[in-house]
Parts: C-alpha cells; sequence; structure tokens
C-alpha cells in the first residue's frame, strides 16, 4: 500500500489516552514534528530529522529516528534501532536486537542491548554522491552519471511504500493534547479514540463508530460517517455531511451543511449557504467516503438528489 505525503492518517482502532498513542502497524513521524504523545505498536517506528517526542516509544519490531531528533522517555524495541546523529534519548533504551548508533547519541539513562553495537560516524549522503559523482566525471562514465540521476528522480515522487496498516504523521506537523496543527488533510479510521483539538489545512474524514475528544476546524470539507461522537465543534470553510446516528456536542459552522435525520446535533447550526436534511437510504457512504479518498467533490450526488 502507499500513501501521499499530505495527509496525516490515523488507521482503525487507534485509541489515544493521557500520555500514549496505541497504534496498529508501523508509525511514521515526518520531519520537524512535535509530538505530545508516545507511541506504542506492534509495528515499525520510523522518526524523521528534528523530531521531539514527549512519550516513550515501544514496540515489537524496529525503530529508527533521524539526525537531531529527541525522545522525551524511554525506547523499547523487540527488534533493532537506528539512532543517527545527534538524537538525544531522555530516558532509558532497551532492545532484543542490534544497535547501530551515530556519532554524538545522547541517553540519560543507558542503554540494554542484547545484540550486536555497532558506533559510528557515516559521511552524510550528499556528500557521498558528490564525491562518487566526481570521480565518474573525471573517468569520463557519463551514461552511469545520468542514470544514476534519473533514479534518484524516480525516487523522489508523492508516495511511499509502507505496510498496509499505518500511522503517518507528515512533516511539521503538531499533535498535542490540547492543541494539533496540520497543514495537510486529515484521515481518521474506524472505530478510534482521538484527544485534542485540531486545525487542519484540507479536508477531514472521521471513521465510523470513532471518538473525537476535541474540536475539529479545516479549511476545507468535513466528512463524518456513523455512529460517530465529537465532543466539542465543528468549524470550517468548506462544506459539512453528518452521517447516521452521529452525535456532535458542540456546534457546526461551514459553507452548506448535510445532516442525516437521525443525527443529533447539541449546540447550533451556522451553514452560508443552507442546510439540508438527509435520510439514511440517501447516505451513499461507501461512494462518498471513495470520492473523498479520490480528492472529488463528495457532495455532488447528494446536490442532484435534493434539487
Amino acid at each position: 500500500m502507499t500513501f501521499d505525503r499530505q495527509t496525516l492518517v490515523i488507521p482503525d482502532e487507534t485509541k489515544f489516552d493521557e500520555h500514549t498513542i496505541l497504534a496498529k502497524g508501523d508509525v511514521i513521524i515526518g520531519d520537524r514534528c512535535l509530538l505530545q504523545f508516545g507511541i506504542k505498536t506492534d509495528g515499525r517506528i520510523f522518526v524523521g530529522e528534528h523530531v521531539i517526542v514527549d512519550g516513550d516509544l515501544e514496540t515489537t519490531n524496529d525503530i529508527r529516528a533521524d539526525i537531531f531528533s529527541r525522545i522525551g522517555g524511554n525506547v523499547k524495541s523487540g527488534g533493532n534501532v537506528y539512532l543517527g546523529e545527534k538524537v538525544k534519548l531522555g530516558g532509558k533504551l532497551s532492545l532484543k536486537g542490534d544497535l547501530d548508533v551515530a556519532d554524538s547519541v545522547e541517553m540519560n539513562e543507558g542503554f540494554e542491548a542484547k545484540g550486536w553495537i555497532n558506533i559510528r560516524s557515516p559521511i552524510p549522503v550528499v556528500i557521498y554522491l558528490f564525491i562518487y559523482l566526481t570521480q565518474l566525471l573525471k573517468m569520463g562514465h557519463s551514461e552511469e552519471i545520468e542514470r544514476l540521476l534519473e533514479e534518484m528522480e524516480e525516487n523522489d515522487g508523492d508516495t511511499i511504500p509502507i505496510s498496509e496498516i499505518f500511522l503517518f504523521i507528515p512533516n511539521n506537523s503538531i499533535i498535542g493534547i490540547q492543541k494539533s496543527r496540520v497543514d495537510c488533510n486529515l484521515r481518521v479510521g474506524r472505530k478510534s479514540c482521538i484527544i485534542g483539538n485540531y486545525d487542519v489545512k484540507g479536508n477531514i474524514f472521521i471513521g465510523d463508530d470513532s471518538v473525537i475528544h476535541g474540536t475539529l476546524k479545516s479549511t476545507e470539507d468535513v466528512f463524518c460517517g456513523k455512529n460517530i461522537r465529537i465532543q466539542g465543534n465543528i468549524d470550517t470553510d468548506g462544506d459539512v455531511r453528518v452521517d447516521e446516528n452521529t452525535h456532535i456536542a458542540g456546534n457546526i459552522s461551514g459553507g452548506k451543511i448535510y445532516l442525516s435525520k437521525i443525527a443529533s446535533v447539541d449546540g447550533t447550526l451556522f451553514a452560508k449557504n443552507g442546510i439540508s436534511f438527509v435520510t439514511p437510504v440517501d447516505s451513499g457512504t461507501e461512494e462518498k467516503v471513495r470520492r473523498f479518498e479520490s480528492n472529488a467533490d463528495i457532495l455532488d450526488e447528494v446536490d442532484e438528489m435534493l434539487e
């Protein structure tokens, strides 16, 4: 499965507790992110460059933390661990596999490893490629240089191969206990429980049977599936769709609001372009989800049925 870098993806059955995100599958944290939670999962954990994680990292699989990142708590791995240059660990590192550690790594409470330990100071990849290409130029191997540049261009696409189930936090995101900010879309899977207020510059999709303990603010459309509980407001510049048996504890503000007749809202409704009440038979949830994920207008079909 592949994913684009422009969507914060929270997979099915993800649970936020007071200090930790309980996830399934791989967890990928992009560069320059701030995460005020720890992570516990059964998949791999990838931490990008200049990332701050306030809590613990725990997995039965591998962990990789890139350069200049800081982990505030303990790091526990059932596999191998790679720590890039100048990574800082506020707690203890314990792992069952091999430890690969770069230069100037700090561990405040030490480490315990059962496998091999490799301490090194590698040449940065960019410098290595520069030296290699320089030597090829001197030797007159222009065809080899062209091939390498083509491969680098192909690998610089918009998608990243990863496991079928994953949690992905895009670059420059803030995932906080009180407030979160995301410069792209947000997708929450089914049967998840999320804590925090989310300010999203993009679309928001909330899967069926999920609970959001906070307010959702978006610059584009908001889609709420079935049997959802949102303990806050929905505020968007786009349109809002609330499906059947969903309960909104606060207010809804948006362009146009499509509200199921068997949904409930405790607060007020403010819609610049009006409110439409949709019966369950008109919902067509699966088709709306498919069109949402393909960046299509998920509300066109409802407009046609109500005309």
